[in-house]
C-alpha cells in the first residue's frame, strides 16, 4: 500500500482529545509461533498453508530480533558487509547458504469493531525482507526494515472464526545491500504489529505545513488533505493554541480524493526546541447525512526553516546545532525500543543541553518524533541508506562497484526508501532537515532522492555527507557536511570563500574514555557564522548484555557471539552506557552545549545568553563562595537576561564574604524555577565557577600538618645495612636500597604501603590509543614502567626531617633520568618530589606518575579537586572545583573494554580511608596540582583485560599521583592524535610534587 502520514484518528472527538489508544486499531504484539531455519533451502516451504500445524513450534516475541531470542547469533560489523569472507557476493546477488529464515504464524480473529469494515495490517518495521500470507493466500513482499509496510487483507480475511497469519522473515535480501550501517546484525519483526480499519471517509494521507510572513510573527497553516472511501461528505478543521484557546477553523465539503485547506494565525507562538509550543489540530470528518465519522489530532509547530544569506536559521535566527547521533538501542532488546526506553533517552537530551539528533542510520519509530516535537529537539530524519561496504575498504576509498551510484536499476529500490520516510513523518515540526542516508558515496541515484525531498518538501533542506567524496552531484547537500573533520581543515573551509554553511555529522568519535579536546570545536561556534554545530558520535553504547560462563552479566560487544567477521568493541561509542546510565563523558557534553555562559567575578556574575528565544526568566540564579574548608556565603537571585544578549548581575553579599588571599572559588548555577517536562524544579542547566588563587605559594612546603612544629626535632633516623627507618611520634617509614623506593609508612601501628611507589609512564591505553597504535610507537614506556632499576639512592638528614632520594635508568634510554625524593617531616608527612629529564627521539609519554599500593580496606575517597565525575587535560572543561567523595571501585568506568579512566585533575587533596576513617591523605599546592587516580586496578591489570569480567579479583587500593597525564583525544578514533597541547614531549624537564600525611 502507499506510504502515508504517521497521524491517528478517532471516532469521537472525546477520544482524540484523549489521545489514547485507537479503537480501530487492534495489536498482533505478543508470543507468536515461529520455526527458524539456518537458509531458505531448510525453511518449512508450506508453513503458511490453512492445513499446516504448528504444533510443536517454538514461540517467539514481537516484536523483537531472532537472533535475541535463542535462534542464530547477534553480528556486530562497521563498514564491511556481514558476508565478507564467507562468500564472494556482488549485487545485487543474495546468499543460498547464509540466510536465515524466519517463518512466523499468529491465529487472530476480528475484532467486533472491524467487522463488515476493511481490514489492513501494518508491520511497522521488519528486517530485512518478508512475504506475508493470510488463511493461506498470498498478500504480498516488502523491503526496507526501517519504515511501515501495510498490506490489504480485506480479500482474504475471515469475518468469523480463526484467521492465520504468515510471516516469511528473511535476513538477507536485495534490500540488505543498502543496509550496511555501523551497527549489530539483526533480523525479525522488532517493531509493532497491528491491524487497522478505516470509517466510511478516510483521511488516508494528510500534510500540514506552517510558513511565517517576513517578520516572524504571523503565520499561515495550510492543510492538504487525502481521502478514500466514499466521497461526498464534510470537513471541519478546528486550531486551538498553546493554552487551548481556539486559534482558527475552517470549514469545507468533501467532493474529492483531495482537498487543501489553510487557516490564518496572528501573533503565532512559534515552535523551537527552546520553547516546543504546539498548536492542536483537529480535523473532524462528517457524511454527507452530518454523521461524524472520524476525528484526527494532529499536533502543528509554527516555524520556518530556511537558508538566509548562506545560514541555516530557525524563525529568522541562526540555528546551532548542538547535537548527537542516536541509533535506537537496548541492550536487552537491541532495537526493538520501548517507550520508556524513549523517554529516557529525550530526558537525557534535554538535561544535559543536546538539542538536535541525527537519526543515524534510519527512519526512528514514529514515536520518537512526537517527542522531538513535544520536549524541544531538532531532528535531521535519515532515510534508510547505507552501502558503506561497497565503496570502502580498510578505509581506502574504492568506488569499483559503489551501489547506488549511478545505476539507474537501483534508482526505484533507492527512491521508494525515500518515499517512505518523507510521507510518514512529514508533519513533524521537529525535523528540519531531510537526509539521503549514510556513507554511500555520492552519485546520480542519491541526486534524485535529494531533488525528490526539496520537490515535495520545500520547507525543509536537504543533507548529504557523502558529497565530500564525489563532488559531481555536490548540489545534493544543501550544507557542507563532513565526518570528523579536524578544527584545522573545518577553518580551512570557513575562510576559503564557502558557499555553503558547515556542519559536522558525526564528530568527537566518544568510544570508550574520549571526548578530549571537544572545547576547540564549541570554539568555532562564535567565531564563525557558517560553522553551525555538530552531532558527536554517538549517543548510546551498542553492547548487549550477555551472561558469561559463570552465569554473571556483562556487556558483550562485537565477536562475543562467535560471530565472524566482526569489528568487535568499536560498537561502542556512546555518552551514555549500553545500560542507559550516563557517561563521565557528558559532564563535558553538558558544560559545553550550554546556551547560557556564566562567568562569575567576586562582585558579580556576566550572564551571555546565546539562546535564539528564550530569557532566563524561568531559571534562578544560585551562587556561592568556597575554600577548601567548605562554603563560606551563597545566595540567590531572580534574573532576566534575554535571548542573544549579556547582561552583568552583583551578588547580593557583604563584600567581606571574600577570602582575604588565599585559594577561593565562586560557582554560579542557572537553576529551573519550575518543573518541565524533562526536569524537575531545581534543576541545573547552565553552570560557571571562577577560581581565585590569590598569594597561593607553588610549593608543599606550605601544606602544613598538625605537629609539624611541636614534633620537629622527635625523628629518629635508624642507618640499616639494606634500609633506611624513620621514627617519630605513633609512626614510621622505611626505605629500601635494595627494592630502591619506599616500602613502609606505619601510621599509629598500621601499615599503608602494600606495594612500594614506582615511577609511572604508561597508562592502560584507551580506545583512541590504541586507534593510534600506541603499543607500536610508544610500547616502550610500558617496560620503563615496569622494569625501572635504582641506581643511586642519597640519604639527607636535616632539621626535623629527612630526606631519601631514589634515582633510576630506565631501559627506553640511558639519557633519561628520573629522581623520586621521599622527605619526611616530624609530624611523619612525606614530601614526594618527582623528577624527569628527558631526551629526543623518544615516542611522547601517556604518562608520568608514581604508582603504588594500599590495603583495599582503604577504598573511601574525599576529594578537593576538579570533578565531580572523571577528567582529563583535555576534558575538564565540565568539571568543576570542590569537595566530592567517592569509592576506588568507581574509577573504573563502564568502558566495556578496561582502559585508563576514573582520572581526577585539579587535585589539591584526596584522603583514602577505611570504614574507621583512617588512612592517608595526598596533598599538593594549588597553583601545582596533580592529577590523581585511585583504583583497585593498576594500569597494567586494565591493560591487559579485554572485558570486565577478566579483571582479577581486588586486593589493593592502587593510588597513583601524575604530574602530568595525556589528554585522551577523540578526533576520532582510528589515527587521530591527542591534539599537541595536550600531550608530553619526550625531550622536556617534568618536576611535580605532593605530600603524604596521615588522616
Amino acid at each position: 500500500m502507499k506510504a502515508h502520514s504517521d497521524h491517528k484518528y478517532y471516532e469521537s472527538m472525546k477520544e482524540a482529545e484523549k489521545g489514547e489508544a485507537m479503537a480501530l486499531r487492534h495489536s498482533l504484539n505478543g508470543s507468536w509461533k515461529f520455526s527458524y531455519a539456518v537458509n531458505p533451502s531448510s525453511r518449512v516451504v508450506d508453513f503458511y498453508k490453512e492445513q499446516f500445524s504448528t504444533e510443536g513450534w517454538a514461540d517467539i516475541a514481537v516484536p523483537g530480533h531472532i537472533q535475541l531470542q535463542g535462534f542464530g547469533n547477534p553480528q556486530y560489523v562497521n563498514t564491511m558487509y556481514p558476508w565478507d569472507g564467507h562468500e564472494y557476493l556482488r549485487p545485487p546477488q543474495v546468499s543460498k547458504t547464509h540466510n536465515p529464515v524466519g517463518s512466523y504464524v499468529k491465529t487472530f480473529t476480528i475484532p467486533e469493531q472491524m467487522k463488515d469494515k476493511p481490514v489492513f495490517v501494518s508491520f511497522q518495521g521488519v528486517e530485512s525482507a518478508f512475504y506475508v500470507w493470510l488463511n493461506g493466500e498470498f498478500v504480498g513482499y516488502s523491503e526496507d526494515s526501517f519504515t511501515p509496510s501495510e498490506f490489504d487483507l480485506s480479500p482474504y480475511v475471515r469475518l468469523d472464526g480463526d484467521n492465520k497469519l504468515a510471516v516469511e522473515v528473511y535476513q538477507r535480501s536485495t534490500g540488505g545491500w543498502l543496509e550496511d550501517q555501523d551497527f549489530w546484525r539483526f533480523s525479525g519483526i522488532f517493531r509493532e504489529v497491528y491491524l487497522y480499519t478505516v470509517p466510511q471517509i478516510h483521511v488516508r494521507d494528510l500534510f500540514v505545513r506552517t510558513d511565517l510572513g517576513a517578520a516572524y510573527q504571523d503565520g499561515v497553516l495550510s492543510v492538504s488533505l487525502d481521502f478514500v472511501g466514499k466521497l461526498s461528505g464534510s470537513v471541519k478543521l478546528s486550531l486551538l493554541d498553546p493554552s487551548d484557546q481556539p486559534a482558527g477553523s475552517v470549514d469545507a465539503s468533501i467532493t474529492g480524493e483531495q482537498l487543501a485547506v489553510s487557516i490564518q494565525v496572528q501573533k503565532a507562538e512559534l515552535w523551537s526546541a527552546e520553547v516546543p509550543n504546539l498548536y492542536s489540530l483537529y480535523i473532524s470528518v462528517y457524511d454527507d447525512q452530518g454523521t461524524l465519522l472520524e476525528v484526527i489530532p494532529q499536533k502543528v509547530g509554527f516555524r520556518k526553516f530556511e537558508m538566509l544569506n548562506k545560514v541555516m536559521s530557525i524563525n529568522g535566527k541562526r540555528i546551532l546545532f548542538k547535537g548527537v547521533n542516536r541509533h535506537e538501542f537496548n541492550c536487552r532488546r537491541g532495537r526493538a525500543v520501548t517507550m520508556e526506553d524513549m523517554l529516557w533517552d529525550i530526558k537525557t537530551l534535554k538535561q544535559n543541553n543536546i538539542n538536535a539528533v541525527r537519526t543515524s542510520h534510519y527512519p526512528n519509530q514514529s514515536e520518537w518524533y512526537a517527542l522531538c516535537d513535544e520536549y524541544g529537539i531538532y531532528v535531521i530524519d535519515e532515510m534508510n541508506l547505507e552501502t558503506h561496504g561497497s565503496w570502502q575498504k580498510l578505509g581506502a576509498v574504492e568506488p569499483s562497484w559503489v551501489i547506488p551510484g549511478d545505476r539507474p536499476e537501483w534508482l526505484d529500490i533507492v527512491m521508494d526508501r525515500a518515499v517512505s520516510m518523507v510521507e510518514r513523518d512529514k508533519n513533524h515540526p521537529s525535523i528540519l532537515i531531510w537526509s539521503c542516508g549514510n556513507e554511500s558515496f555520492g552519485g546520480e541515484v542519491i541526486y534524485k532522492v535529494s531533488q525528490y525531498f526539496k520537490q515535495v518538501d520545500p520547507g525543509r533542506l536537504v543533507h548529504y555527507e557523502g558529497v565530500f567524496h564525489d563532488r559531481r552531484f555536490d548540489a545534493t547537500s544543501d550544507m557542507e557536511s563532513r565526518m570528523y573533520a579536524k578544527v584545522d581543515s573545518i577553518e580551512e573551509y570557513l575562510l576559503d570563500d564557502p558557499q555553503k554553511p558547515f556542519i559536522s555529522c558525526e564528530y568527537m568519535h566518544a568510544m570508550g574514555n574520549s571526548l578530549g579536546g571537544m572545547s576547540k570545536y564549541s570554539e568555532l561556534e562564535q567565531k564563525y557564522p557558517l560553522y553551525q554545530g555538530g552531532f558527536i558520535w554517538d549517543y548510546i553504547d551498542q553492547a548487549m548484555m550477555k551472561k558469561d560462563r559463570y552465569g554473571k552479566e556483562f556487556l558483550a560487544f562485537g565477536g562475543d557471539y562467535g560471530d565472524r567477521a566482526t569489528d568487535y568493541n568499536f560498537c561502542t561509542d556512546g555518552i551514555v552506557y549500553a545500560d542507559r546510565k550516563l557517561s563521565p563523558k557528558m559532564q563535558e557534553v553538558k558544560f559545553l552545549y550550554q546556551d547560557i555562559k556564566l562567568v562569575p567575578t567576586s562582585a558579580g556574575v556576566t550572564i551571555r545568553n546565546e539562546g535564539l528565544f528564550q530569557g532566563t526568566d524561568h531559571c534562578e540564579l544560585h551562587y556561592s563562595i568556597h575554600n577548601e574548608n567548605g562554603e563560606v556565603a551563597n545566595g540567590k537571585l531572580g534574573v532576566q537576561v534575554e535571548p542573544q544578549s549579556e547582561a552583568f548581575v552583583s551578588f547580593d553579599w557583604d563584600e567581606s564574604s571574600v577570602p582575604d588571599g588565599g585559594e577561593y572559588w565562586i560557582n554560579t548555577s542557572l537553576k529551573l524555577k519550575e518543573a518541565k517536562l524533562w526536569g524537575d524544579a531545581g534543576f541545573e542547566i547552565a553552570f560557571g565557577q571562577t577560581v581565585f588563587t590569590d598569594e597561593v605559594t607553588s610549593n608543599v612546603e606550605a601544606v602544613q600538618h598538625k605537629g609539624l612544629i611541636e614534633n620537629q626535632n622527635d625523628i629518629k633516623v635508624v642507618h640499616g645495612d639494606v634500609n633506611i627507618g624513620v621514627k617519630g611520634k605513633n609512626f614510621s617509614i622505611m626505605f629500601s636500597r635494595g627494592i630502591g623506593s619506599l616500602t613502609s609508612v606505619n601510621y599509629s601501628g598500621k601499615e599503608l604501603i602494600a606495594y612500594p611507589p614506582t615511577p609511572l609512564f604508561w597508562r592502560a591505553a584507551t580506545d583512541n590509543d590504541k586507534g593510534t597504535a600506541i603499543g607500536f610507537h610508544a610500547g616502550a614506556w610500558y617496560a620503563a614502567s615496569l622494569m625501572p632499576r635504582c641506581t643511586d639512592v642519597a640519604l639527607v638528614e636535616g632539621d626535623g626531617e629527612v630526606t631519601v632520594t631514589f634515582s633510576y635508568r630506565l631501559n627506553i634510554s640511558v639519557d633519561v633520568k628520573v629522581t623520586v625524593a621521599y622527605t619526611v617531616r616530624s609530624d611523619g608527612s612525606i614530601i614526594v618530589k618527582s623528577r624527569y629529564e628527558g631526551t629526543a627521539g623518544l615516542p611522547d609519554l601517556p604518562i608520568y606518575a608514581i604508582s603504588f599500593k594500599i590495603p583495599m580496606e582503604y577504598s573511601h575517597l574525599d576529594w578537593l579537586a576538579l570533578g565531580p565525575d572523571e577528567n582529563y587535560s583535555d576534558r575538564n572543561q565540565g568539571a568543576r572545583l570542590g569537595r566530592f567523595r567517592n569509592e576506588s571501585a568507581d574509577s573504573l568506568s563502564g568502558y566495556v573494554v578496561p582502559q585508563e579512566s576514573g582520572n581526577r585533575t585539579g587535585v589539591r587533596s584526596v584522603s583514602v580511608t577505611n570504614d574507621e576513617g583512617t588512612g592517608i591523605k595526598i596533598s599538593a599546592p594549588a597553583a601545582n596540582p596533580v592529577e590523581c587516580r585511585i583504583s583497585p586496578y593498576t594500569a597494567f591489570e586494565l591493560e591487559n583485560a579485554y572485558h570486565q569480567y577478566e579483571l582479577p579479583p581486588v586486593h589493593y587500593t592502587v593510588v597513583t599521583v601524575a604530574g602530568k597525564q595525556m589528554g585522551v583525544g577523540g578526533d576520532d578514533s582510528w589515527g587521530a592524535p591527542v591534539l599537541d597541547e595536550y600531550r608530553i614531549p619526550s625531550d622536556g624537564v617534568i618536576e611535580y610534587e605532593f605530600v603524604i600525611s596521615r588522616v
